[in-house]
């Protein structure tokens, strides 16, 4: 079968005119075309401070997506789960920086898969689809769509193995988890960005909070109301995934010296779902007066609630 890369992999070095050495980040076998188009190497195939960083922050989040991606190819391998092999959509892709590197680390030299990128602005998406043909990276798509969209048109597969959102804004996060759900997806790998939604109710039921449960200090302060709005979000976004049959770990993306959107989610499904999960989300959304997102962003299955006290 004939894959998108040609067998083998010599070091990286620098195309056209005599062959130097790249700088020892860049991995063997990278494109040095997609580097440069990323602004990630400069022209000459330099790396300077900024992009250094860059790339960096790039190679730590694919070291957590390409443990995912082995072990669905063991699967495969094993058991032939995926005969059309792996597929990736990748929301909120913006320039698809993520996307690009991660087909040029990994669905180059494995064959089947697609990469989809999921985006809102079409220019973005005119640019993407046209470097993936300058770089023959044929198995990927680009799509002008919302997260929401997305899960209403035919050019997407019934099934997506990998569900990736990073600093999707606000609601959009939430749409990521409602598609990996529609899509039984295997994998999410969540980076949540401006978390508005919780802290505008907090802040709009603010008065009868304060004279309700001294916790409301928590939020009284305009500062504070964001952060635990952000704060509250993301914790009801592990304990509805796990409450849906996902096993979730929080971890940093990077350090806190690079980004403060920095919360990585990563969900697995399992298949398993956690009735005392279900029961702490409601039990926490009651808390907070935000009992009306049980009918939005976090449906529980019929029969799920109300769970008995002891299983909490």
């Amino acid at each position: 079968m004939k894959h998108d890369r040609p067998q083998g992999r010599k070091p990286a070095t620098n195309q056209g005119g005599p062959e130097q050495p790249l700088a020892p980040e860049i991995r063997p076998g990278q494109s040095i075309e997609l580097l440069k188009e990323l602004h990630i190497l400069t022209r000459e195939g330099k790396l300077n401070q900024d992009s250094r960083r860059k790339l960096k922050q790039v190679y730590h989040l694919f070291h957590f997506i390409e443990e995912l991606l082995q072990d669905l190819l063991a699967l495969r391998k094993d058991g032939a789960p995926h005969p059309a092999g792996i597929t990736l959509a990748d929301h909120g892709a913006g320039k698809s920086y993520l996307g690009f590197i991660i087909y040029d680390l990994f669905f180059r030299q494995n064959p089947g898969g697609h990469v989809y990128g999921i985006e809102t602005r079409a220019e973005l998406v005119q640019k993407s689809r046209e470097l993936a043909a300058r770089l023959g990276f044929t198995r990927m798509s680009f799509l002008n769509l919302s997260v929401a969209e997305s899960m209403q048109v035919g050019e997407l597969p019934e099934r997506i193995d990998i569900v990736t959102a990073l600093h999707a804004c606000d609601t959009a996060t939430d749409d990521a988890i409602a598609f990996g759900l529609q899509k039984q997806a295997r994998y999410m790998v969540l980076v949540p960005c401006c978390q508005a939604e919780v802290a505008r109710a907090l802040n709009s039921g603010k008065a009868m909070s304060l004279s309700r449960t001294p916790l409301a200090e928590l939020w009284r302060h305009p500062l504070h109301t964001r952060e635990m709005g952000s704060q509250i979000t993301n914790v009801l976004r592990c304990l509805y995934l796990e409450a849906m049959g996902y096993q979730v770990s929080v971890t940093e993306l990077v350090g806190w010296e690079h980004s403060l959107k920095n919360e990585l989610i990563i969900a697995r499904h399992t298949g398993q779902r956690k009735r005392a999960a279900a029961q702490r989300l409601q039990a926490i959304l009651e808390e907070f007066g935000l009992t009306a997102l049980l009918q939005t962003r976090f449906r529980l299955p019929d029969g799920q609630l109300p769970l008995p006290a002891d299983l909490v």
